[in-house]
């Protein structure tokens, strides 16, 4: 048996096991399978070294990891070093290599370009990294950053040449890379500095956080005319880059988006 995963602390809500155990059978890979795996920051270096002689050949890497999934790597693509944080780890001949799927999985899951436009990123974890570093290589005319923890943000924008923002103001597109909204709906508008009428007709939301229905941004942005980008679009474009990596093959897009949108919330 072959495995793969997805690490994260929490991880139960993660969609991922159900739509890449879709994809593999889906291309025959009987013997392959994809599980959740629970890591504390305290054990997940340790435990990712051990992975390979378990029969893993690769993992996902979800929150709070992804930094931390960079560092334990032997190898990293460029972009993963671009960015500083990585989503994916392959394992092969005794090396751990890192990539980052979630930076075009975003740019994939757009609905128009980011060339020219503003853009708002709100975190600056691993997700945040990502995000802004894509809108800064797509040509978006200006990147800000916000984070609870403002040092954060300024740190990364010093890193990614964009700017940190204390009081962001509206933005073309907001991009939302914390895990705000993901168990606590009610808590958006009051943890992000978001104000429900900026979110309106011209602009584009887009939350990684994915929830049965959509999240609570999502919904208001929707209801007051805003273009929106549900979290399972980049989940299934971000999966699929991951899936290619590991297996040599080409996704099954289709059923992976059949899986992620079929499963019930934990």
């Amino acid at each position: 048996m072959i495995y793969l995963g997805v690490c994260g602390w929490p991880v139960a809500h993660s969609r991922s096991p159900q739509m890449h155990n879709a994809a593999l059978a889906a291309v025959g890979l009987d013997d392959w399978r994809y599980l959740r795996l629970p890591l504390p920051p305290d054990l997940f270096a340790e435990t990712v070294r051990a992975l390979p002689a378990a029969g893993f050949r690769g993992v996902n890497v979800t929150i709070p990891h992804k930094e931390a999934a960079l560092a334990v790597a032997d190898q990293a693509s460029e972009a993963a070093r671009a960015i500083g944080a990585a989503n994916t780890l392959t394992f092969a001949d005794g090396v751990i290599v890192a990539d980052n799927t979630d930076a075009p999985g975003l740019l994939a899951a757009l609905p128009f370009t980011p060339v020219g436009r503003t853009v708002l990123v709100l975190g600056a974890g691993g997700a945040g990294r990502a995000a802004a570093w894509a809108m800064k290589t797509a040509g978006a005319a200006d990147v800000a950053v916000w984070n609870r923890a403002p040092e954060r943000a300024v740190a990364l924008a010093a890193e990614l040449g964009v700017r940190a923002a204390t009081a962001p103001g509206p933005a073309q597109i907001v991009i939302n890379c914390t895990s705000v909204g993901l168990h606590d709906p009610a808590a958006t508008f009051k943890a992000l500095p978001l104000r429900a009428d900026e979110l309106g007709a011209g602009s584009l939301v887009v939350d990684m956080v994915y929830r049965a229905g959509g999240t609570h941004l999502l919904e208001a942005a929707r209801t007051r005319g805003a273009g929106v980008v549900d979290g399972l679009e980049i989940l299934v474009a971000q999966g699929a880059a991951s899936f290619e990596r590991w297996t040599g093959l080409e996704a099954p897009r289709e059923a992976m988006r059949a899986a992620a949108t079929t499963i019930a919330e934990p």
